[in-house]
């Protein structure tokens, strides 16, 4: 038990501002003596009514409270910033580790003994890690769960994944304008985040996998009562948490990122948890690596059933035994030692965790792939690196060659991608540059590329599509993301021309250009930096010290110290 609590130092000391601390929390309505020498919980909540996925989390805090007060504590519920991911603009990337720098201030400037983070929207998650990690009190975290599962027409529809082949259907003239607003109503149904393994489901499923949510918390439908359930016994466990002083330094060890890279591989995990897993570790002072994820992609069969890559939704994974029951078929590829929130090891809390459905969690001798989803690839394209979800893409293209088609930044790509006389065919590699952390700003998900509209109507689903972006972990197709260095400063994609050949080779793991190296060099040397988004504020300071794709682009002021 530690042997002072944190926030007696606001409440019980000989100057004015502790008399006066105590005057105003009692003008809140509590006596001194609920407060008072008890552990004080803060509850993070992200909540907010531009971020659909989160909406639901005052009543979650709610829940929390009743455990905090069962245990001994106080709880304070308080906000930060919220990202919602479909609402802002250009990119709710641009603002994670604005949200990451308010979650870790909120907590060291607070009287909080621990805190329980409450997220469930892709960057909410991620922002909330690091944060917890930087500032390092003991945390918990309660994910908001997945929306109930879509239905149209009697079939299962996910939300992101079908809604995009359902706009193509749209765009072709297949579908009428009221079949889409039909379609509109039953894509989403409830609140909480995609119910398809988007990167809002990746993100809680390795908060989960790190140790940071009690086990089993990943996976439960947002409207279930058993969410409510978990964020009150997630209430309870923080107080001990606190009386244990059980920090995210002793849980996010280098071996509990191998294990929610591990996780996220045999998930069928978005790609943004490469871009999300170097940030959460760099604020520990631990360096993971693109070539970390390539070397336990090699060793990780990739087994959860479930839309993109798969066929079935996030309800159907939770029924069959949900993260728990996948984390105990890759057990053996597990640092099963590793502590977690509930003061047991992963093995230990993974020992009686069944499968209820093997087709959706598939047994390690039925894999779906013999590999993981996320594939590394390098060239003279991306010298730091890309990443293509392969479990994701059209086994077709994934050896490839054909003429570039490029467009320099998103409205000119928007625009041209509506063209019927558009000079591409599905052969042609379509190019986006100035989409990375300088360029989008903001690295936005952009990189699924649409689908030029003529090859839509010839009946084309699929073609190699590259750039410097990110794309929706609900997105699919053969589609190379995050080459690093970006273009906008000066990275190779910057020198890439309608007409010349690219090269993919996943095989090979390379994404390259070929045009002789003496004519890439004199295109880079010729480069001239496009003009600044921003001049000042948040915008400016992000320009200023985010790190590329490769780095986790968080800022290189935030990074830990070096273990």
């Amino acid at each position: 038990m530690a042997t002072k609590l944190r926030s007696q130092t606001w409440f019980d000391s000989l100057e004015y501002y502790a008399f006066a601390r105590r005057a105003y929390i009692r003008s809140e309505g509590l006596s001194r003596q609920s407060f008072f020498g008890k552990p004080v919980i803060g509850i993070c909540n992200s909540w907010s009514e531009l971020n659909h996925c989160n909406i639901h989390l005052r009543t979650v805090a709610e829940a929390v409270k009743r455990g905090v007060w069962q245990a001994g504590g106080v709880p304070f519920e308080f906000p930060t910033i919220s990202l919602g991911e479909v609402f802002m603009r250009p990119t709710t990337m641009l603002f994670r580790n604005l949200m990451a720098m308010d979650v870790e201030e909120s907590i060291r400037a607070n009287p909080l003994d621990g805190v329980v983070l409450l997220c469930g929207c892709d960057k909410t998650t991620p922002a909330q890690l690091m944060g917890a990690a930087s500032a390092d009190l003991p945390s918990i975290f309660v994910t908001g769960g997945p929306m109930l599962s879509g239905d149209y027409k009697g079939g299962k529809v996910g939300s992101g994944t079908d809604m995009r082949k359902i706009f193509d259907n749209y765009r072709t003239g297949q579908m009428s304008d009221e079949e889409l607003c039909e379609f509109e109503g039953c894509a989403a149904r409830s609140h909480g985040h995609c119910m398809v393994m988007g990167t809002a489901s990746t993100m809680t499923s390795i908060a989960e996998a790190l140790g940071m949510t009690l086990t089993g918390c990943a996976s439960i439908p947002a409207p279930d009562s058993r969410r409510l359930a978990m964020a009150e016994l997630s209430g309870r466990r923080i107080v001990e948490m606190v009386n244990e002083d059980l920090r995210p330094s002793k849980i996010m060890t280098r071996e509990a990122f191998e294990n929610a890279i591990t996780t996220s591989m045999a998930l069928g995990g978005s790609t943004n948890a490469v871009v999300h897993l170097i940030a959460i570790a760099g604020r520990l002072g631990i360096q993971i690596t693109l070539e970390d994820f390539h070397r336990i992609s090699k060793s990780t069969p990739y087994l959860a059933n479930i839309k993109p890559s798969g066929s079935y939704l996030m309800e159907d994974f939770f029924y069959s035994g949900g993260l728990p029951a996948l984390m105990r078929n890759i057990l053996p590829l597990l640092h099963g030692d590793c502590i977690t929130v509930t003061g047991s090891t992963i093995g230990e809390n993974l020992k009686d965790s069944p499968c209820y459905n093997e087709d959706v969690i598939r047994p390690l001798d039925k894999a779906l792939n013999t590999e993981g989803g996320t594939l590394i690839l390098y060239g003279n394209l991306a010298p730091n690196g890309a990443v293509i979800k392969h479990t994701a893409a059209s086994e077709h293209l994934l050896q490839h060659r054909g003429p570039a088609y490029v467009f320099d930044d998103h409205e000119h790509m928007l625009a041209d991608l509506l063209r019927d006389d558009l000079p591409v065919d599905e052969n042609t590699v379509l190019v986006l540059k100035n989409a990375g952390p300088h360029g989008g700003p903001g690295f936005p998900e952009w990189g699924q590329i649409p689908m030029p509209t003529k090859l839509l109507k010839r009946g084309v689903k699929d073609m190699v599509r590259i750039s410097d972006s990110r794309m929706s972990g609900t997105s699919f197709g053969t589609v190379v993301l995050h080459i690093s260095p970006e273009s906008a400063i000066g990275g190779p994609l910057a020198a890439v021309q309608t007409g010349a050949e690219i090269v993919l080779d996943t095989a090979g793991r390379r994404i390259d250009i070929n045009i002789p190296q003496a004519e890439l060099d004199r295109r880079l040397a010729a480069f001239e930096p496009p003009k600044p988004h921003y001049t000042r504020g948040y915008g400016k300071m992000f320009l200023d010290h985010v790190t590329q794709a490769h780095l986790g682009c968080d800022f290189d002021f935030l990074h830990g110290e070096a273990k």
